[in-house]
């Protein structure tokens, strides 16, 4: 049996809290288009990278502040409804909606091609420290994580997409 490194190991537990965030909650509003992940392919399919991806227009912002910090979800529909749960680690669900500039340029970013080369997988991300604020976008390009450590460089698109978000919505941006 391969022994798993101590990096893989700390990830380990934000991939299962993902997996948990993303099947216990059910997308709100219109549902005319099919989840993302029922259409995707699977990891080891062709086409198929593996990473779960909204559907086109929307974005989940999963927020945990160290290994035993909850874990927020942000969800933000395409046309600016969101709903946070537990943003305040107060088990409280919150929603709202975005102003029509704000909800303009986040569909301006998430259609931004550069976004794509920003995904876990394209940069070939792995979890730096320990402890720290772990913020996770969940766009239909895949997979954007940044963490709140020194010197960890923010990916441009996705980092304005979180600053968007946090700054409009009742998300963190820090720990």
């Amino acid at each position: 049996m391969m022994a798993l490194s101590r990096s893989r190991l700390v990830f380990l537990p934000g991939i299962v809290a993902l997996a948990v965030a993303l099947g216990g909650c059910a997308p709100f509003g219109d549902n005319s288009e099919p989840p993302a992940a029922a259409s995707a392919p699977a990891a080891g399919q062709p086409g198929g990278a593996g990473a779960t991806t909204a559907g086109k227009g929307r974005v989940s912002l999963l927020q945990n502040d160290g290994a035993d910090g909850p874990l927020r979800t942000l969800n933000v529909e395409p046309d600016g409804r969101w709903e946070c749960v537990d943003c305040a680690g107060d088990g409280v669900t919150s929603t709202g909606e975005l102003s029509a500039e704000h909800r303009e340029r986040l569909q301006q970013l998430l259609a931004e091609p550069d976004l794509a080369l920003e995904t876990d997988e394209a940069r070939g991300y792995r979890v730096s420290c320990v402890g720290a604020l772990t913020s996770t976008l969940l766009t239909a390009a895949g997979l954007i994580t940044s963490q709140d450590c020194p010197g960890e460089e923010r990916p441009p698109v996705a980092e304005e997409i979180l600053l968007l978000l946090t700054q409009n919505t009742p998300a963190e941006m820090v720990g």
